[in-house]
């Protein structure tokens, strides 16, 4: 009886282990992409941008972090736009974001294809951009209409984020590189974004000014060691 239960205990522990498995709590990393305004302007216009990213992992799956964006964000054109208006921002920007992928929420140890996509995340926060116009029409080169606005200013930004994570495991089974793929909307609390800020309501689009965000980049995951409930590869 006793070399029975001695048996049981050592598969139990056994089974445990192999549920289990290590991450890194921490990751550090960058990425590239391109820009496209939904402004006071009727061009969407593409420009680029980059970014910087440190996430602090709670589970492999859930993270909050802070995330740096420099480049620029255009739209409208003084020949095609109806009044002639255009502008490029050289922008600055920075939020705190939290980000729960697929793999906190699915069983994806026992399908291949959830085992495939478990990186897929959604997430939000709230940060600040600030606003330069490099390049913007004041006046119409047609009526001398006076188009008024900052050239200079600040806004609340709210990211929305939709991407996926494909995990590159060392020696040991742990995770140190990432590749990312990431899909981001900011909608922006204020007129800034376009430099345009005019009282007529002809030129209001009736809803707030957005920037979208697509990157590609990669993050190292480094620093102190947690334990997950769920095998990761």
């Amino acid at each position: 009886m006793k070399t029975i239960i001695t048996a049981c205990l050592a598969l139990l522990l056994c089974t445990t282990a192999t549920a289990q498995s290590n991450f890194y709590k921490m990751s550090f990393g960058g990425g590239f992409g391109i820009t496209t305004s939904y402004a006071d302007v009727e061009k969407h216009s593409k420009a680029f941008a980059g970014n910087l990213v440190f996430d602090y992992y709670f589970t492999p799956f859930i993270s909050l972090g802070l995330e740096g964006q420099m480049g620029e964000v255009a739209g409208g054109d003084i020949d095609t736009d109806p009044y002639h208006r255009q502008f490029i921002n050289q922008f600055k920007a920075f939020a705190f974001t939290g980000k729960v992928a697929l793999g906190a929420l699915t069983d994806y140890e026992h399908n291949n294809f959830l085992d495939n996509i478990k990186g897929l995340y959604l997430g939000s926060g709230v940060g600040l951009i600030q606003n330069k116009m490099t390049g913007i029409v004041r006046r119409d080169p047609l009526t001398d209409a006076y188009y008024p606005g900052s050239d200079e200013s600040k806004d609340l930004r709210i990211p929305i984020n939709l991407g996926i994570d494909f995990f590159f495991p060392n020696k040991y089974g742990q995770t140190r590189l990432l590749l990312n793929v990431n899909y981001q909307g900011n909608i922006i609390l204020g007129e800034g974004l376009d430099g345009y800020d005019d009282s007529s309501r002809r030129f209001r689009s009736g809803s707030p000014d957005i920037y979208t965000f697509l990157s590609i980049g990669l993050r190292y995951q480094f620093g102190q060691i947690g334990l997950s409930k769920k095998s990761f590869f």
